[in-house]
């Protein structure tokens, strides 16, 4: 290009872990930087710098995006006892992930990217179903103890006047298990409006389901809290938009999922989001095929790949081997930021860059070029295998063919 596009205010980005750092960037080697003036405020959320930081560097990140409004990251490390060991951890940090969550009072949104020759199991589905995820509470949150013998178990709540309230959860005959959740209100209504302010991001029907028939105070109250917002504060303007918001049981809504074409958002609580955007990415192909936005009330987007640090390429190509690992995701996440960013400072040559960079990617694999996983499902005949750096490349080739 004669001429970079140019940004006015900076992304956020954070940078992060293995095999998804080395792609982090050969991404903008290949594929930002010949085409764009970028402007970051960057950040090393890699597990080496959060240990020498003491995390601060994850908490800086989250402030900057609150700032600055967008944000793209890296896939990170969450450590457990082998990671303290290999990374020399001062202790076993949290997960980037729930921090920046947490801060930013954020819902996730996970979407497939579906392409030609890469059909999802489900074969009526023409449209990627989007899962938004609330984060926080309920199982996640819980506390449990393992009963010894008989006795009754009972739900204390003594409040700040010094009044209790009890109830029985069970008369114990013998030795069981016990299990407390909780959700906060407020958090609920963080979630229904990212969920209704996402639904009118990006023109769709909003979907919710919980199985409140049962849980007739907890699911319930979830329920309520989605309905009084939405009559309040958005249903005129899903009206004008032309799209609809409707409760449904989780068990009817996974019978209407399987049976739609899909192009919509699913809204679950914290455990159904994580078990249903697996199934639908699985049906979909693959975890490197699917984006995820964490969305704040507060109208704060950061983007990410929905999958890990892909570690056992990363060890690989540490050994000099080579690797043939899917960036798509990782390249939808700057995609879609970028998007964003142009969205919110009207810089119409940006958004232009944005989709390219996308058709791109899916015209690449719908050529037949394509990393190894993607060759393993489609079914394309004879798709030519690129390795990690020559797919960004052949990406590459496809944009720089809207610039000549």
């Amino acid at each position: 290009m004669e001429q970079k596009i140019q940004m006015t205010t900076p992304l956020v980005e954070m940078d992060g872990d293995e095999m998804t750092r080395v792609l982090w960037q050969i991404i903008k080697d290949e594929l930002l930087l010949p085409f764009i003036d970028l402007k970051t405020e960057y950040y090393d959320l890699g597990l080496e710098k959060r240990n020498e930081t003491d995390d601060q560097v994850t908490v800086d990140s989250a402030n900057a995006t609150k700032k600055y409004g967008v944000a793209v990251k890296c896939a990170t490390i969450t450590p457990n006892a082998a990671r303290m060991s290999e990374y020399h951890l001062k202790e076993m940090w949290k997960s980037p992930n729930g921090t920046i969550r947490a801060m930013l009072d954020g819902t996730v949104f996970r979407t497939p990217i579906q392409v030609k020759g890469i059909e999802p199991c489900v074969k009526n589905w023409k449209k990627p179903i989007t899962i938004a995820r609330h984060a926080y509470g309920d199982v996640y949150k819980s506390v449990e103890l393992k009963v010894p013998g008989a006795g009754k178990a009972e739900l204390v709540f003594t409040g700040a006047d010094g009044n209790e309230e009890r109830v029985t959860i069970h008369e114990f005959d013998g030795a069981g298990i016990l299990q407390g959740q909780h959700n906060v209100d407020e958090s609920i209504g963080s979630f229904a409006r990212s969920c209704f302010q996402y639904a009118l991001d990006i023109k769709q029907d909003l979907w919710f389901a919980t199985k409140d028939t049962i849980s007739k105070k907890y699911d319930h109250t979830f329920k309520d809290i989605f309905q009084e917002i939405f009559d309040a504060e958005y249903k005129n303007a899903f009206e004008q938009a032309g799209i609809t918001y409707f409760y449904t049981l989780i068990d009817d809504a996974v019978a209407r999922v399987m049976k739609s074409e899909g192009g919509f958002i699913w809204a679950c609580k914290n455990y159904d989001g994580d078990v249903m955007s697996d199934m639908i990415s699985s049906a979909c192909g693959s975890l490197a095929m699917m984006t995820s936005v964490l969305v704040s009330p507060a109208g704060i987007y950061e983007y990410e790949a929905a999958h890990g640090t892909v570690q056992r390429h990363y060890y690989k190509h540490l050994e000099g081997e080579e690797t043939s690992t899917n960036s798509v995701a990782t390249i939808f996440a700057w995609s879609g930021a970028l998007r964003k960013r142009a969205e919110l400072d009207h810089l119409p040559e940006l958004t232009d860059f944005a989709d390219r960079l996308e058709k791109a990617c899916i015209d690449t694999i719908e050529s037949g070029k394509m990393t190894k996983d993607l060759a393993l499902i489609t079914e394309l005949e004879n798709p030519t295998v690129l390795n990690s750096r020559d797919f960004i490349r052949a990406i590459r080739e496809a944009l720089e063919k809207y610039y000549r």
